[in-house]
């Protein structure tokens, strides 16, 4: 899958289908928190927590580290 910025609940969608939107960005989020390896690369990208949109080089990490979903 080809990488492009996304909307932080257009990302959550991709892996929480059957979740509402709050709850996909909500485990999402924490699943990134609870990847300490995946928060401190997302954070040298310039990511910061309350971003509404992840960059194509942010969501290639999420894939990296989380799977593709």
């Amino acid at each position: 899958m080809k990488a492009q910025a996304l909307y932080t609940k257009e990302l959550a969608a991709m892996y929480f289908a059957n979740s509402t939107p709050k709850a996909a960005t909500t485990h999402l989020k924490r699943w990134i928190d609870r990847n300490e390896s995946l928060k401190n690369e997302l954070t040298e990208t310039g990511y910061m927590e309350g971003q509404r949109v992840f960059t194509p080089r942010q969501v290639e990490l999420v894939f990296r580290y989380l799977g593709e979903p």
